[in-house]
């Protein structure tokens, strides 16, 4: 007879199921892992929503998501609740798991409160728009005050720039390139960065992850 860990093997292996319809293999396996925010994925591959401990995302630019077989693996070794359900479910010869599609941590994860300098959250703290002329698409990054004139790569000193002005202004300065910022670059905190993710929510947010995103809204004066 197969064990409990058996079984949940099985499931984590097996096809999505809709009622009275067989479905496709889900795209995204692997094992467990640590990480908690992940790259997003379509709906079609039925990721969870991830939670803190106090119901509020992990991350919300990238929102944080895990594939479903390890929400469904988190759940059976106890580190998960399972708070919300997809249709669809995923079955074995010996059992049957509704596709989580929220989940909550048991243990309180505290944010990170260092921001890492990267491309992405120098691009997130931006807004993904170019900090010279202001449109958005075909990103790089610039340095304020060049390389060449001594210009360190820190948060002070690099922005968001679409192609165009980084062409334009090249090894220049801004008063000699005629172009000036939208506002000044500084570090941002994680909460900063936090907010502005807000601002950018997904397409293909499931209808049971709307209220948790929604509770943790802002409310306008």
């Amino acid at each position: 007879m197969p064990s409990q860990v058996d079984r949940v093997g099985a499931i984590l292996q097996t096809d999505i199921h809709t009622t009275g319809r067989r479905g496709g293999a889900d795209p995204v396996a692997g094992t467990f892992r640590t990480s908690f925010v992940r790259q997003p994925a379509g709906l079609k591959q039925r990721p969870a929503l991830v939670l803190n401990a106090d119901y509020r995302p992990l991350s919300y630019y990238p929102l944080s998501l895990w594939p479903w077989q390890e929400a469904v693996k988190a759940a059976w070794l106890n580190r998960v609740d399972i708070i919300a359900e997809y249709d669809e479910v995923a079955r074995s010869p010996s059992m049957e798991i509704r596709i989580p599609s929220v989940v909550v941590l048991r243990d309180f994860v505290k944010p990170q409160r260092r921001v890492a300098f990267t491309r992405f959250n120098l691009f997130l703290r931006d807004e993904f728009t170019c900090q010279y002329c202001g449109t958005t698409g075909d990103l790089t990054f610039d340095h304020v005050v060049p390389r060449a004139a001594g210009g360190v790569t820190s948060w002070e000193n690099v922005v968001a720039a679409c192609s165009r002005c980084n062409l334009h202004k090249g090894s220049r300065s801004l008063k000699r390139s005629g172009l000036s910022l939208r506002k000044q670059p500084r570090q941002p905190a994680a909460e900063q960065l936090r907010n502005i993710g807000r601002k950018f929510p997904p397409n293909h947010l499931h209808e049971s992850w709307i209220d948790f995103l929604y509770w943790d809204a802002e409310l306008e004066a």
